[in-house]
């Protein structure tokens, strides 16, 4: 595995690793996942084109509260405890596994994750796709963007976590994620 420290502009807080995970790896992972009972993304009246499955927890956007999901699956174990260790010494333990389905055309709108929410970390499979962040700089934006590699996994914690958006164009070919989230200091 191939740590690059990040990129010149990339928000505090932001790391990147290629190549985290085996090509087998991935594969088995996406296979898993089109196993799964996928569900259209709910977030309140709307709903996004992304299909997706909740494990450990899930945020209700009609409470606005994190509310218990089934347990990840057996399959997940082994993954979790990587991503765990990638976070570092004191991490916070992972708490919700989100497994996502982007078809092609089909991206994520500027957004941050909710507060209920400490770290994220997100794992890409089976195609690439441009990770975007922006946050408000005088009456403009500074940006920057990062070409996420299948196998590669992001953490998102501090500045990168709590004052950037972030959000993903429509992706060109069929793209799966796994989104493992720690829970925020007193959730």
């Amino acid at each position: 595995m191939n740590l690059f420290p990040p990129a010149e502009g990339a928000p505090p807080g932001f790391r990147y690793e290629e190549d985290f995970i085996s090509r087998e790896e991935e594969q088995q992972l996406i296979a898993h996942i089109r196993e799964l009972p996928l569900q259209p993304f709910q977030f309140g009246a709307y709903e996004g084109k992304r299909r997706v499955v909740s494990f450990g927890s899930r945020y209700d956007y009609t409470r606005h509260a994190v509310k218990d999901a089934l347990p990840p699956p057996d399959w997940t174990l082994s993954i979790i405890a990587r991503v765990e260790q990638f976070g570092g010494p004191g991490s916070a333990p992972i708490r919700q596994v989100l497994c996502t389905e982007y078809e092609e055309g089909v991206g994520i709108g500027w957004h941050r994750d909710k507060a209920h929410y400490g770290d994220v970390f997100g794992l890409s499979l089976a195609s690439e796709c441009t990770f975007r962040f922006r946050r408000a700089a005088g009456k403009g934006w500074q940006r920057f963007h990062l070409d996420v590699e299948p196998r590669s996994l992001y953490m998102m914690s501090d500045e990168s976590r709590h004052v950037w958006e972030h959000s993903i164009p429509p992706v060109a070919s069929i793209r799966f994620s796994m989104t493992f989230r720690t829970l925020a200091a007193g959730n």
